[in-house]
């Protein structure tokens, strides 16, 4: 045998990439549309206030942006999927071709309602998978030194979620500090990295969003859907 063959693959099934599969022969000319989630339900909640900060950096950009407020949204499983709020929270993202996760860091880790958000929305509903595909952009804010726990975790639950996770992300230190009574982002080099941040997400989502079924195509799927297809009789 050649130390080149393949014996193992079922060569039907593979595809060879291309940059003429790259390139759309009609790509997307509408708006961006980015949703964004934050993580925390304080009445003054800086999570919040940082994703306002990028919602409007983003339609500077010109995108369209929309929020889900997560007050009313049950645990996980503790409700029916046709509750109100998860399907608010599903037809969101359905809707959206990226998306900004926005936490406070709590105890080390992303909020328990930041989760909650994310434990909603499945992989697949039917045969629309809500976030595959999709670009995502992290950030979060911390009441003392900066730290990166959050955003790690969030980036651990994009891949999981089959999401384009961006490689920057935004953390926010001592955030009580950089808002101002108006609850907006004061001039920093923190407010510069949420810049840096959503230029680079609308970036990625304008360079992916007309190829996104191509880029998440797998060898694995197609194999299993050659294995399960009806025979033509």
């Amino acid at each position: 045998m050649n130390e080149h063959d393949l014996p193992q693959l079922q060569n039907e099934c593979l595809d060879i990439p291309s940059m003429d599969k790259l390139h759309p022969a009609a790509p997307m000319t509408h708006a961006p549309k980015i949703l964004l989630l934050y993580g925390s339900l304080r009445e003054r909640s800086f999570s919040r206030l940082l994703a306002e900060e990028a919602a409007r950096l983003l339609q500077t950009m010109g995108c369209e942006t929309r929020f889900f407020n997560p007050a009313g949204l049950p645990l996980a499983d503790a409700a029916p999927e046709d509750h109100p709020k998860v399907v608010e929270l599903r037809d969101l993202c359905a809707w959206s071709e990226g998306m900004v996760w926005s936490s406070p860091e709590r105890h080390g880790a992303m909020t328990g309602l930041m989760k909650t958000q994310i434990d909603w929305i499945p992989l697949a509903l039917g045969a629309i998978r809500p976030t595959q595909g999709k670009t995502l952009a992290v950030m979060q804010v911390s009441g003392g030194s900066q730290s990166f726990n959050a955003v790690n975790q969030m980036r651990v639950l994009g891949r999981w979620m089959r999401m384009v996770t961006i490689p920057n992300q935004s953390s926010v230190a001592m955030a009580y500090k950089e808002f101002d009574e108006s609850g907006r982002m004061k001039p920093s080099a923190y407010f510069d990295r949420v810049v840096d941040v959503m230029e680079e997400l609308v970036k990625f989502t304008l360079l992916t969003r007309s190829v996104s079924g191509y880029l998440v195509d797998r060898y694995s799927e197609r194999k299993e859907a050659q294995v399960f297809k009806p025979s033509v009789l």
